[in-house]
């Protein structure tokens, strides 16, 4: 993605079955649950820049030996951070106390961090303040073992304040107005309840205050509390939890918008938002790891007993589409394949726009995250020249010399590296006159691979604000002075904000929206503008289930290829010398290539949730007003 899209969060959880020592004997470290959460978390340092956290929990700990663990960090490389804080923590014990090394028990009773149930975070804060103590996991402390809760997730919720007002009602006064309080506290409020109730019902069977303890981690139904605390949510997520006594869980939103995937065996309960992260840290087959169901929680108890549990009543899946077009890991093999295909099926529209004039035409990408989508693209481009080529060795009117067929036979596609990303360069300046300097040096360009004559294909994964294309790679593109620029994204125009966690709050930003108000202005529709501005304004004291997304009136002015021909307007500004032309994804193409994940709202406006509406109102009502904060 050549704009500086920034992702969204990721999570990790590992649940030892075994003792500690025998991850001692077998694989030779009883730190082998910390080994593996910090593979985990490196391997999905894609989804999050601002932050990390780990937090751990030891098993069957005595009264007044500390079990719960934690560490945060935003350091420019927060995950490297805080595991150098653990290992420094781990050498300095036993530096002080040699004898631990061969005694495990001894290690699990002094050493933080070593435990059996471990969860990770890797954090972009789409909601409050980057700082240290916005970072996940949070912890909800208390003297009861059970009423300590650790929560760390991927997720955004669209009804905060409903939320937040909910919790004051039930007597509560929350520390902060986030989305993740709101969620801990009141996933708190009903295990509070749920232990109290738990409780009572003990003593009045006969049992002592200290024998209550234990029966209450046997009796506590994690699903039932779940159920209570996720009644009324509406967003994206996939919620981790801890318990301080052992129980763990990961649960998923009922439209499956945020991924979760799971694998377990007779050692280790792992969950992840990505698959390829568990199969290559665990050395496990594709198979092996499944995905959660929308609307499901997978459960450990403290006893080690695993369990899917429907938490929520599943809704339409509407699965994250751009978790598939750019964020997830290209490693997992459905991904690879729908982004191959997500390529091959624009080739009919790029083979007009160059008129089908392929050994004039050179093609390349943006990188890196459209390369596999440029492997599809030209597969596809392969496919065309070979049937040209057969054609004309087959239609010939005489017999072809075996040196024209050799001819004809060597034609290939012309695949250049265009455009290189100095990786050095950091747009760290905010001030604008600065930042647009240093934008405009982030790529470099191949020079004399492209000819006057030539049509220059660069595909990119998608076009978000176009920034990052106007103010540097066109321009440097240009420089190469090719006949035609040809950009093509491989997802369709992104025309609404997202909701569910990933960075685009709100409309201005987003080129497509631009294009869309210039061209209300050449037509003189421009009053529609405001018209849709009251529309949104009516609807703010109605209930979400009632709200209607107003903003698609703007966009069904106009059709696809007139909005995408004023994107290639506002791009170019008339500074470039090559003619400029922006094809985009369809809609029923990105379904054909991601069937399973029908997420689209970003490019359709039709959001998975009821909060969805609102929020895309909401940030309608911004744009007009002027007003900068999020919609959410």
């Amino acid at each position: 993605m050549s704009d500086a899209l920034k992702h969204e969060c990721g999570i990790a959880l590992i649940r030892l079955l075994k003792p500690l020592d025998y991850y001692k004997e077998k694989y030779g470290s009883a730190f082998y649950g910390v080994d593996k959460m910090y593979l985990m978390m490196e391997k999905q340092h894609n989804r999050g820049q601002d932050g990390a956290g780990f937090a751990s929990i030891k098993l069957d700990t005595a009264p007044g030996e500390r079990y719960i663990s934690r560490v945060r960090s935003i350091e420019p490389q927060p995950i490297q951070d805080i595991f150098s804080q653990i290992n420094d923590r781990i050498n300095n014990v036993l530096s002080e106390h040699p004898e631990y090394s061969n005694d495990v028990a001894s290690m699990k009773k002094h050493i933080p961090y070593v435990g059996e149930v471990l969860l990770g975070h890797v954090r972009y804060g789409t909601f409050g303040k980057n700082s240290a103590e916005s970072v996940h996991p949070f912890l909800r402390q208390n003297n009861w073992m059970h009423r300590n809760l650790i929560v760390a997730g991927n997720f955004n919720m669209t009804n905060v304040k409903e939320l937040f007002k909910n919790l004051v009602e039930l007597g509560q006064h929350p520390k902060e107005y986030t989305d993740t309080i709101t969620i801990m506290e009141k996933i708190g409020h009903f295990l509070d309840d749920s232990v109290d109730k738990i409780y009572k019902a003990l003593k009045k069977e006969g049992y002592s205050k200290s024998e209550c303890s234990p029966l209450i981690a046997e009796r506590l139904k994690v699903s039932k509390i779940l159920k209570r605390a996720a009644k009324n949510w509406d967003g994206g997520y996939a919620i981790a939890g801890l318990l301080g006594h052992g129980d763990s869980f990961v649960l998923r939103d009922p439209a499956g918008i945020r991924p979760a995937y799971y694998y377990k065996d007779d050692e280790v309960v792992v969950v992840a938002s990505e698959r390829p992260v568990i199969q290559t840290v665990f050395n496990v087959a594709f198979e092996e790891v499944r995905e959660l169901d929308p609307g499901h929680a997978i459960i450990t108890k403290k006893s080690g007993e695993t369990k899917i549990k429907k938490i929520l009543e599943p809704l339409e899946r509407k699965a994250c589409s751009f978790e598939r077009i750019y964020f997830s890991r290209g490693s997992d093999s459905e991904i690879y394949k729908e982004r191959k295909m997500l390529g091959k099926l624009l080739m009919p529209k790029v083979l007009e726009a160059i008129d089908n004039d392929i050994n004039n035409s050179v093609f390349s990408y943006i990188p890196n995250t459209a390369e596999t989508s440029f492997y599809g693209m030209i597969e596809s481009a392969d496919a065309f020249l070979n049937k040209k080529k057969t054609e004309t060795i087959l239609n010939g009117k005489r017999s072809l010399s075996a040196e024209k067929v050799t001819e004809i036979l060597s034609d290939r596609i012309r695949i250049e590296k265009i455009a290189i990303k100095d990786v050095k360069l950091r747009t760290f300046i905010t001030e604008d006159s600065s930042r647009d300097d240093l934008v405009a040096h982030v790529y470099d360009v191949t020079y004399g691979m492209v000819q006057p004559q030539d049509n220059l294909v660069i595909i990119d994964d998608s076009i978000v604000r176009g920034t990052t294309l106007k103010k540097s790679i066109l321009r440097m593109l240009d420089r190469l002075n090719p006949k035609k620029i040809i950009v093509v994204s491989s997802a369709p125009q992104i025309r609404y904000p997202d909701c569910y966690g990933i960075d685009m709050a709100n409309l201005e930003s987003l080129v497509a929206f631009k294009a869309a108000l210039e061209l209300l202005k050449d037509s003189n529709k421009y009053d529609l503008v405001e018209e849709v501005y009251h529309k949104c304004k009516a609807q703010i004291n109605l209930a979400d289930k009632d709200v209607k997304n107003y903003v698609k009136e703007i966009y069904d002015q106009f059709s696809a290829e007139e909005i995408s021909t004023k994107i290639a307007q506002l791009l170019s500004n008339g500074e470039l010398n090559a003619d400029l032309k922006i094809i985009f994804q369809s809609i029923s193409n990105l379904h054909q290539a991601c069937p399973n994940n029908l997420g689209d709202w970003y490019f359709t406006g039709n959001y998975p949730t009821a909060g969805g509406n609102r929020v895309v109102n909401k940030a309608f009502i911004n744009f007009y007003e002027g007003n900068k904060e999020r919609a959410y």
